[in-house]
């Protein structure tokens, strides 16, 4: 039992005294409770020593029954037996009747005039009291009578009364639970302010001191936990503020979540029996179901139900036996459940990645602008939980179990990853390290999903794939090659636990069939990866080193191919020689288990190398037999240096020559190694991979030396081992170099042959790799440094031109400062070329990060900071909104440049005729520049042109070169953009003031034009038809950009590259590179005081970024006729351009609805037809005049080819392979397929970057491309998708490969006009596939239509409402709403379920900023006048909400219109035709509740989560217009102070 307070002197034993008369009590005002609350500590202390506060406790001593003279005697006293009990009971003072207590209480009051020093005193006996006494009967039930009794007559006040007993029972339960965990104590302290410490129970034994302390302890909790639930149901009698009810509702779910914090003994202890405590607890458990109850009730609604729902109370473990409990904990389920479901999309657990859709995830957590955040990406792979808080990382690990749901959907997104091989980007940022690499300092890792065991068996499984497929006698090496670059990256990453991916491995092959592993392909896996790091360490360090050895050679099979001369066959057979003397090397403990035949047939390998490298006979890598290549690749697993040093030989062989003197102006002569052949792909492709990066570090020593410039055939062949191992062997080339050699950008040549192979070879690769952002602003700041430079104009010009195709590779939104502060370093063409970027990426493929949008107006302000240039009206009319809006507000200020050059056009002509006389003066040049002006110097090509009209041969072009060579590349660029200006402006004069017709003066100028870039060669002819193609406002322009691209001039220098490079696909070209001329291949500005060769850089070359903006242009005027002419004049050099594939797919995108049939066809011919995976459909129509929608048929077909190669398969077999392009014998679609079609390499694929994009934006470029509308294509999508049915066991196999089912005869809804263009001249069919297709069909056509610009969208919107209006009844809803893959099985799809999965898959794979149109779906259903209705659209917008939790301005749009929604349905003034109770949607009410608080914390709702204030006056706004008993269950999501949302400063809850 608990001590009493001891109390001070100053009162006689029996208490106060006492009379009967009543007096008035003078209680604080109720506006001093807020003050004293902030107080109430200092208060507290001063209350120690107030003059009352002996005579209240001696009062309250008096009414609980405790002789304070006895109290001293008793704590020292041992404890009485019962007899004594008897005989001390009867000697004990009856108190008086608790209904004296007021008056005395009064009495009492009246003596002390400080009422609120009084009232504070009281407050704090109460408090102590209530702890002291809570485990005593009579004496807690006189405790509650008083505080009813002082509250009845306002003395209490439960607002300022009820946090300070809450925090005085936190401190005593606190005190509990580490007494409980000490050695109990034996004193007894005084009653102090903040209370008494429960802890403090006398122990007689102290042996058993800790089992009896704590046993009393949680009677004590029990108690007291029982008293405060009495005290709360008696706050909950009447109104109280919202922080009250809040406070109330936390400590009362506190309990319950940690009821069993104490219950840990079952013997009794100190006569205090089990069931005893069992009674107790269960008593104050059932008082604070009652309390909870009274809160969350609907009629009273003081708490929102959606409070229980996050408290956690339904995880709690161990929950006692009782019935209103379970009760309670199984409505949380349930409405948990119910909520969960709008949270979550349909189908969620198929929405996988596709590698083909560049979509990101938002970065709410990530600072845009931190130059070290912009690699933190959100994996493309995210597990929403049961509320769709998304779980990352680690999370995950903790989350997933092996052979659920998730691990299945985790498992068969890696396989679908290996399959496809993703760039290595996408795996760093998705890929767990191992355990076992995992160092103790090494926190968690953001965005890693992919555990190490799901990363071995994925693994696992795809070997065991490709060693079926082997079996079947399919020739698969390029897909064993392609596997083993990614094998090599996994485990040098870490990834995976080498000696557990072995012991794995060993056992998946014993469980199958023994026959399987007949080849050594394994044992050449292990051979690739077995000098990494990681696997060498193991091998020598781990204690299982010696059985993993034995693992490894128990994979060596005997050689048994047919064809031996092969030389993978070759290869094979020795690899296990390899491998023994490479094992033979590390370690003698397995020596005995050696096979020492394979010892000996090894020496073979030094026999040949012997002969090879003693000249017995030349090797001729040229034309080297198939046994040569299988022997010289089995050198490259053994002999790794030796063959590096053959290679080199090879590249270096015909010694090295002077190069002429390109001009007079280079000082010095350069030796170049001599021509020779590069080494073949094919016989590159079977190098070891350690012998791969031995050649590539040789190769850069060597071409970097300054020793000798290189021949192209090294820099091919270096460049050639980045293609075929773009995983293993890739780092960035700038850096890379710079820390391997800080002075290597000083040797003669370095920079310029570094950035010739980044712009002409490897930019994709760094695309793919994720990695052309950053080279873009490491490239960047190498033209900041130059651009000011006089004199260097061959690097800048180099790096700009790097710089313009990197922008334009970029399929992201994406900063143009790494830290997003200042200007920008580009030049002012790349500054144009960004915005005209941004404006097709924006278009085209959207912002998927929304946040980015609010920084596109400071980005812009950096682009234009240093630029005064303005889009035309036309340009801009086909600009996205977001972007118009921010330029079309630019002054043009091209009158003023037009003012100032009349101005200086006096002094510039006269200085100009002295610069530009006939008489040859080179040293007039440096006067010039010396002396003259900035702002003269500015308009020198202006001048030369005005004083060259009509007399081209009288300028001196010797002297304005070398001015301009003379000059930085920046005043260059200055002049080029002047000069446009004026003679734009001078051919205007002309035109209005001289009888000149248009087509001599466009014909004088372009003549003029060619004499200065091709003639004469004096200015950079990529700049100038830039600058030229930017004022294409001027009506002259363009038709003087056209004219200029026609020229024979240019012509002759185009056909001349073409001659030169041969094959597109440089990889395979195998002859001698022919060198062209510096001189010829730059022209003279750029090569002038150059002595260093070119590699594949061409002035033609720099005309690959400049060309598709001419046509952007071009299209944008009108110009329709003038770029078919272009385009059919440079379709076949633009085979060349490494983006074309882009850029086909993005102007067809861009400009969609305004182009032309015959337009679209010569687009089309720029791309590689026979390159491209277009339908044969596709290919017929686009060569004929029919403009009628394909067939149905059709677009099932692009579909199914989406399922089969984009989207991850939804049934992994581990024996057979699942995608088509791997089995040989059966596709997804159920139909034959008995051709093999080996996996694309990277370098045949260089754009996109991979196959499952290839494929995907093929069926974009299809559908773009279609000569019908947007709603027809649309219409024949929505009408497979409302009719997909599960197919009969023997379906018919239709002539394209669909499968058709004979039962499935329905016929396609035709209740819309549309639709009928969509069908084939037959009737119109039901497609009916299998289940696994039907849903992932859904989810392709989700994926594909999200591809589409933003006109499709609204066109879907527009079908899918339609659809969903016409298939609405309530009785089917909630049935119609589950996920189609469980309706797919059961064969119940309906056309709801179906259309409103597809919304959800079209909504997952959107970027955020096109989900700003969603809005439109909703309109078109309202005004929603149904339940049913306002079901289905929760069930299509509510999962866009937490997606949209960083995203603030699209967030509130999409509530306000779900909350419109109800107000259609449950307004004041609406009248249900049906009777619809409020209860009827709780679900809803938890859901809005959750939403709110979920983007309020943006992100996963935590305990101290709240809606922001904005979101909570939407709400309330809304809530005003519903009806009273809608209003009531959401009135705590209103702003006012009714709502515990708005009145709290953090609603805490129970973690």
């Amino acid at each position: 039992m608990y001590k009493t307070p001891a109390t001070s002197g100053g009162s006689n034993g029996g208490g106060i005294a006492v009379t009967t008369t009543t007096t008035s009590v003078q209680s604080p005002h109720t506006s001093d409770i807020g003050d004293r609350s902030h107080h109430r500590s200092a208060a507290s202390r001063a209350s120690q020593f107030h003059p009352a506060r002996p005579a209240i406790i001696d009062l309250f001593n008096l009414y609980l029954g405790i002789n304070s003279r006895n109290k001293s005697d008793d704590s020292i006293r041992e404890p009485p037996n019962k007899t004594q009990k008897r005989i001390t009971a009867l000697n004990i003072d009856i108190p008086p009747r608790d209904a004296q207590f007021l008056p005395d209480f009064e009495q009492l009051q009246s003596q002390y005039p400080d009422h609120e020093q009084l009232y504070t005193v009281v407050e704090s006996v109460l408090v102590s009291l209530v702890i002291q006494c809570s485990n005593h009967g009579p004496r807690s039930k006189f405790i509650l009578f008083a505080i009813r009794s002082l509250y009845s007559i306002g003395y209490i006040y439960w607002d300022s009364f009820l946090p300070y007993l809450l925090s005085s029972v936190t401190s005593a339960e606190t005190s509990v639970n580490i007494f409980s965990t000490t050695s109990p104590q034996s004193d007894v302290s005084a009653t102090s302010a903040a209370g008494p410490n429960l802890s403090n129970i006398p122990s007689p034994n102290l042996e058993s001191s800790m089992v009896s302390a704590n046993a009393q302890s949680c009677m004590a909790i029990s108690s007291l936990r029982k008293l405060l639930c009495e005290i709360f149901i008696s706050v909950l009698e009447s109104n109280q503020k919202p922080s009250t009810y809040a406070d109330i509702f936390n400590k009362t779910l506190s309990w319950l979540i940690n009821w069993d914090l104490c219950q840990n003994g079952s013997d009794e202890v100190d006569g205090v029996k089990p069931y005893k405590r069992d009674k107790a607890l269960f008593e104050w458990l059932r008082k604070c179901l009652r309390v909870v109850r009274m809160l969350v009730e609907d009629n009273k609604c003081r708490v929102p139900f959606y409070e229980l729902l996050r408290s956690g109370l339904h995880f709690s473990e161990n929950l006692p036996d009782d019935v209103a409990l379970f009760t309670l904990v199984f409505e949380v389920h349930r409405r948990r459940d119910m909520m969960a479901v709008h949270m979550q999309m349909l189908d969620q657990h198929l929405h996988c990645p596709t590698f083909g859709n560049q979509r990101l995830l938002n970065q709410a957590a990530v600072n845009t602008l931190s130059e070290s955040n912009t690699t933190l990406r959100h994996s493309p792979i995210t597990y929403p939980s049961v509320l769709g808080e998304p779980l990352h990382g680690e999370d995950i690990l903790l989350t997933i179990q092996r052979g659920s749901l998730d691990w299945k959907r985790a498992n068969r997104c890696i396989r679908h990853a290996i399959r496809n091989t993703p760039s290595p980007d996408w795996w760093r940022r998705v890929l767990m390290v191992a355990p076992c690499h995992r160092l103790n300092s090494q926190g968690s890792t953001p965005g890693a999903v992919f555990s190490s065991d799901m990363i071995c068996e994925a693994t696992i499984d795809r070997i065991l794939e490709l060693l079926k497929i082997t079996n079947s006698g399919v020739n698969c090496w390029q897909d064993w090659l392609i596997f083993s670059d990614l094998f090599f990256f996994l485990m040098k990453s870490g990834c995976m636990d080498f000696v557990d991916f072995v012991d794995k491995l060993v056992l998946r092959l014993a469980e199958k069939d023994h026959q399987v592993l007949r080849t050594n392909h394994v044992t050449w896996l292990f051979a690739q990866i077995i000098r990494v790091e990681l696997v060498m360490s193991a091998l020598n360090t781990d204690s299982r080193k010696v059985e993993t050895l034995r693992k490894l050679l128990s994979f060596h099979k005997e050689a048994s191919s047919p064809d031996s001369d092969n030389p993978q066959s070759i290869l094979l057979d020795f690899v296990c020689n390899c491998q023994t003397l490479r094992i033979w090397s590390l370690t003698s403990s397995v020596r005995e288990y050696l096979n020492m035949e394979q010892l000996l047939k090894a020496k073979k390998i030094d026999e040949w190398w012997r002969q090879v490298s003693k000249g017995k006979y030349m090797m001729d890598y040229v034309n080297l037999d198939d046994n040569s290549i299988g022997m010289f690749w089995v050198v490259s697993y053994t002999m790794a240096q030796p063959a590096c040093e053959m290679v080199m030989t090879w590249l270096t062989c015909d010694g090295y020559t002077e190069l002429p003197e390109p001009n007079q102006q280079a000082n010095g002569t350069i030796t170049v190694r001599r021509e020779v052949n590069p080494v073949s792909l094919s016989l590159m492709s079977g190098f070891s991979i350690h012998l791969c990066m031995k050649l590539a570090f040789q190769m850069e020593d060597n071409m970097f030396s300054g020793v000798h410039a290189p021949n192209i055939a090294m820099v091919e062949t270096y460049t050639r081992l980045f293609l075929i191992q773009p995983h293993s062997l890739f780092h960035p080339l700038l850096s890379h170099l710079h820390q391997k050699n800080p002075e290597i950008f000083n040797k003669p040549g370095a920079i310029i042959l570094v950035l010739e192979i980044l712009n002409y070879r490897l930019f994709s690769l760094y695309r793919y790799q994720g990695k052309n952002k950053s080279l873009m602003y490491d490239v960047t700041k190498i033209l900041s440094t130059l651009k000011g430079k006089r004199g260097e104009h061959r690097v800048c010009r180099l790096a700009e031109n790097l710089c313009m195709n990197l922008i334009m590779s970029l399929r992201e939104f994406f900063f143009v400062k790494k830290d997003g502060k200042g200007p920008t370093e580009f030049t002012e063409t790349l500054n144009r070329v960004t915005v005209m970027t941004l404006a097709i990426i924006i278009k085209t493929r959207g912002i998927s990060d929304a946040g980015h949008l609010l920084y596109l107006q400071t980005m812009l302000e950096q682009i234009l900071a240093n630029s005064t240039h303005t889009w035309s009206h036309k340009t801009l009319f086909y600009f996205p909104s977001v972007l118009r809006d921010a330029l079309i507000g630019r002054t043009d200020k091209r009158p003023l440049a037009i003012q100032a050059w009349k101005q200086a056009e006096a002094t510039v002509i006269h200085q100009c005729k002295q610069l530009l006389s006939p008489p040859d003066d080179p040293t007039y040049v440096m006067t010039y520049i010396s002396h003259s002006f900035p702002q003269h110097r500015l308009y020198l090509c202006a001048g030369a042109w005005v004083l060259m009209r009509g007399h081209p041969e009288d300028i001196n072009t010797g002297n304005l070169g070398r001015v301009l060579r003379e000059f930085s590349p920046e005043e260059v660029t200055s002049n080029i953009y002047t000069m446009v200006d004026i003679i734009l402006h001078n051919i205007q004069l002309e035109l209005q003031q001289h009888a000149h017709s248009m087509q001599d003066v466009i014909s004088n100028t372009c003549d003029n034009l060619a004499k200065f870039i091709w003639i004469h060669e004096l200015l950079p002819p990529d700049i100038l038809l830039l600058a030229l193609t930017d004022r294409d406002d001027d009506p002259h322009a363009l038709r003087i950009v056209v004219n200029l691209l026609e020229r024979k001039e240019l012509q002759q220098r185009i056909n001349c590259y073409i001659a030169d490079r041969g094959n597109p696909d440089h990889w395979l070209q195998n002859g001698v590179f022919k060198r062209v001329d510096l001189q010829k291949a730059l022209g003279n500005h750029l090569s002038w005081n150059q002595k260093y060769p070119t590699y594949f850089d061409d002035i033609a070359a720099r005309l690959f970024p400049v060309i598709p903006l001419i046509l952007y242009r071009l299209i944008e005027n009108d110009a329709t006729e003038a770029a078919d002419r272009i385009l059919q004049l440079y379709s076949s050099f633009l085979h060349y351009y490494p983006l074309n594939f882009t850029f086909v797919r993005d102007i067809l995108a861009y400009f969609y609805g305004h182009l032309p049939a015959k337009l679209i066809f010569r687009i089309l011919n720029v791309l590689n037809i026979k390159k491209v995976p277009f339908s044969n459909l596709f290919q017929e129509r686009i060569n004929s005049s029919e403009a009628t929608c394909p067939p149905l048929e059709y677009f099932a077909s692009l579909l199914l080819k989406i399922v089969n190669n984009v989207i991850p398969p939804l049934h992994i077999s581990k024996d057979e392979g699942q995608n088509c392009n791997y089995n040989p014998t059966t596709n997804q679609s159920g139909s034959a397929n008995n051709a093999f079609e080996p996996q694309k390499a990277f370098y045949q694929i260089q754009d996109p970057g991979t196959y499952t994009q290839l494929v995907l934006e093929t069926a974009v470029i299809e559908i773009l491309s279609l000569p019908v509308t947007a709603t027809q294509i649309i219409s024949a999508f929505v009408q497979i998708i409302v009719k997909i049915v599960k197919v009969q066991p023997n379906p018919i196999q239709s002539n394209n490969g669909f499968g058709m089912s004979p039962s499935s005869l329905d016929s396609f809804s035709d209740s819309n006009d549309a639709s009928r263009d969509c069908g084939s001249k037959s009737n119109p069919l039901t497609i009916g596939v299998d289940f696994s297709n039907s849903v992932s069909m859904i989810q392709a056509c989700g994926l594909l239509l999200a591809q589409l610009p933003v006109e499709f969208h609204v066109k879907l919107y527009e079908e899918a409402s339609r659809v969903i209006k016409d298939n609405e009844s309530h009785s089917v809803v909630a049935y119609a709403l589950l996920d189609p893959t469980w309706a797919a099985q059961d064969n119940t799809s309906t056309a709801l379920g179906n259309v409103v999965a597809l919304i959800h898959a079209f909504f997952w794979n959107l970027p955020q900023q096109w989900l700003d149109n969603t809005h439109l779906l909703i309109n078109q259903l309202r005004p929603v006048s149904s339940v049913s209705m306002l079901r289905i659209a929760f069930r299509i917008i509510g999962p866009l909400l937490p997606r949209l939790a960083n995203a603030h301005s699209l967030f509130i749009k999409t509530l306000e219109l779900l909350l419109s929604t109800m107000v259609d349905v449950f307004g004041k003034n609406t009248k249900p035709l049906i009777p619809i109770e409020a209860s009827d949607i709780t679900d809803l009410i938890d859901f809005l509740h959750h939403v709110v608080h979920y983007e309020g914390q943006g992100g996963p709702v935590q305990p101290n989560s709240k809606p922001r204030p904005d979101v909570l006056a939407l709400c309330g706004r809304a809530i005003e217009n519903m009806r009273p008993d809608v209003q009531h269950l959401l009135f705590h999501l209103k702003p006012d102070i009714s709502s515990i949302y708005a009145a709290t400063k953090n609603s805490q809850n129970p973690s």
